[in-house]
């Protein structure tokens, strides 16, 4: 497993009657990773994980295998028990993933001997090579470098960290204690210029879902440390990123698919679609940016 790049944390796509839309979601994932992404991220949070059934997280893990075609996929680990989270890693490894994305669990906020029990049961579980999930805004559970670095020391499957804290320093602090043995991802779409200059090395993205070119090309700009051409796109991308670090951040990415013919706005409760002032805020985002055009244009999804 090769931790760098951009990975769309990708989106579950439903039909009519709100059960999973395979087909869609292979030519998705088919038309990212051809648009330039490192690999696929399934089951995240984007993905509507809570949501989804164990048996419907086990057949999406092997449609997006199976779609990727060698092409890395990296299994989102999320559950509300920790027998749960293990059974899971173990289907993950026999659908064929070649990764995973470990968060702590759901609700309950442990302390740190109970969420280091936690993440170790599920680091153990597997050969796969593991990304951290830290995100202390959405799950109350902060994973602190001084605890990401015990845990690096331990388990030699631990390979990266997604960091979703909204702080870059946490970046800088966690290489500052492990050098370069994990590869730190920015978690949220509205920080990655910053997370890469801090040391980043890859990118958890969410609006790549219906922009994948112009993700990947301002990534590539980011880590080549053309400034010009950086930010320029990154002017032109902010109003759409910031929709990944509001609440409703399923719905709104979900709606700017739908209003680039690249997805459909569909979410299960007790999400529901955006209304009102909120769909037109989310219509005129994408007019004016698709108005703007980008230096860079993802082609249509086929």
């Amino acid at each position: 497993m090769k931790w760098s790049g951009v990975m769309p944390a990708m989106t579950t796509c439903f039909d009519e009657q709100l059960q999973v839309d395979h087909g869609f979601m292979r030519r998705h994932a088919r038309w990212m990773l051809a648009n330039g992404c490192a690999g696929i991220i399934s089951l995240g949070s984007l993905g509507e994980a809570a949501t989804l059934s164990v048996a419907e997280k086990e057949a999406i893990l092997r449609s997006v295998t199976a779609a990727a075609n060698g092409a890395p996929v990296v299994a989102a680990i999320s559950a509300l028990s920790t027998a749960e989270a293990v059974a899971l890693a173990k289907a993950a490894e026999q659908a064929g993933c070649t990764g995973l994305m470990v968060l702590p669990p759901y609700v309950y906020l442990g302390d740190w001997r109970e969420m280091r029990a936690h993440m170790a049961a599920i680091f153990r579980a597997t050969k796969l090579s593991c990304m951290l999930y830290n995100n202390p805004v959405s799950y109350g559970t902060d994973f602190v470098p001084e605890q990401i670095a015990e845990l690096a020391g331990e388990f030699e499957t631990l390979a990266a960290v997604k960091e979703s804290s909204t702080d870059v320093r946490r970046i800088t602090a966690i290489r500052a204690l492990t050098g370069d043995r994990l590869r730190i991802f920015v978690g949220v779409d509205d920080a990655i210029v910053e997370g890469i200059a801090a040391g980043a090395a890859g990118w958890v993205a969410g609006l790549v879902n219906a922009f994948p070119a112009e993700s990947v090309a301002l990534f590539n700009y980011a880590i080549a440390g053309d400034r010009e051409k950086t930010f320029a796109l990154y002017r032109w991308f902010l109003p759409l990123l910031r929709m990944d670090t509001v609440p409703k951040f399923v719905q709104l990415i979900k709606q700017v698919q739908q209003e680039t013919g690249t997805g459909c706005a569909r979410v299960r409760p007790p999400r529901l679609e955006v209304i009102g002032d909120e769909l037109e805020e989310v219509r005129a985002a994408v007019r004016t940016a698709l108005g703007k055009g980008s230096t860079v244009r993802s082609t249509g999804l086929p």
